[in-house]
């Protein structure tokens, strides 16, 4: 895919502390790598859509919420690489509400089909027969998980790190489904501290990542997730917003937004040596901000700025 979509590539940013906290922190920029296309799903998708086009096959069938940053990067390729795009879409309610969802009506616009499921259905997305009737239903695809991880996925995210970032002392990355931080774990060096910030609750994640990688120069800093995937306080929307004023750098709420607040946190209680080089990866997702933002008015609390 590299050579098919013109991305541009990624940087390290520097941020500054004024703590002067004697840590030297970086932001590995993959947020930049593509408008819409961007951060690990680039990384996720790219050796899958290739894979696909070995196999002879045009359409690209996956999984996906309400808001998934997954659904709308497979959306893009599809209309980027001509190839058909079905998304599966958990929650049958959504159907009446496309356009009033800016995730699904960006995929929407970018030609992708989908199917709304029941929550009850949507367990069965790893089924086989569940799969062999989506088959029946749309012909041949090439089928690709929910949030885009295989083992193609994190080959892709092996790339995040370059030579470049051998001098980093840790890698602080946040974690959805466990591919991402992976990839990462598996291209570090093993001096090299990684640590992921998980999105979720729940101890499942570790066995996740150990089914596709056996170093062990890792950690999950689990108290940083705010209650769960896609939840979200005063506090966090503050400290985005503050962050995205002084640094002019956008974060997600969900996942590099919880990162950075908990890598800060970190900072100040003295978690990291002094002299430490830490380097944190923007991993995207800044499409999902208007989807919270809709979330947020509802509820009466402040805007993601």
């Amino acid at each position: 895919m590299m050579d098919l979509i013109q991305i541009d590539k990624s940087t390290n940013q520097r941020i500054d502390l004024s703590s002067k906290c004697g840590v030297d922190l970086y932001l590995k920029r993959e947020d930049l790598i593509h408008q819409e296309i961007s951060g690990n799903k680039y990384r996720k998708l790219k050796y899958n859509i290739l894979e696909a086009k070995y196999e002879g096959l045009k359409t690209l069938l996956s999984f996906g919420g309400a808001y998934s940053n997954h659904i709308a990067a497979l959306a893009k390729v599809g209309k980027e690489l001509g190839l058909n795009t079905i998304g599966v879409i958990r929650g049958e309610e959504l159907e009446s509400r496309i356009y009033d969802n800016p995730t699904l009506r960006f995929a929407s616009s970018c030609d992708m089909r989908f199917k709304f499921i029941t929550r009850e259905s949507y367990r069965d997305k790893n089924n086989e027969e569940f799969i062999e009737e989506l088959k029946n239903e749309f012909g041949s695809f090439y089928l690709i998980p929910e949030g885009g991880t295989n083992e193609l996925a994190i080959k892709g995210c092996e790339e995040i790190l370059t030579v470049q970032d051998k001098s980093f002392d840790f890698v602080c990355c946040s974690v959805g489904t466990g591919g991402t931080i992976s990839g990462i774990i598996n291209s570090s060096l093993d001096a090299q501290k990684i640590l992921g910030f998980p999105a979720l609750k729940g101890s499942f994640l570790e066995e996740e990542i150990r089914k596709y990688s056996s170093k062990n120069n890792w950690k999950l800093i689990t108290d940083y997730h705010f209650g769960g995937y896609a939840k979200i306080n005063e506090e966090l929307i503050a400290f985005i917003n503050e962050f995205k004023s002084e640094h002019e750098i956008a974060l997600d709420p969900v996942y590099t937004g919880k990162m950075m607040f908990g890598i800060m946190d970190l900072l100040k209680k003295g978690f990291f040596p002094k002299g430490s080089r830490v380097l944190a990866i923007h991993t995207g997702g800044l499409q999902g901000i208007a989807g919270m933002n809709n979330a947020l008015m509802k509820k009466q609390l402040p805007l993601i700025k």
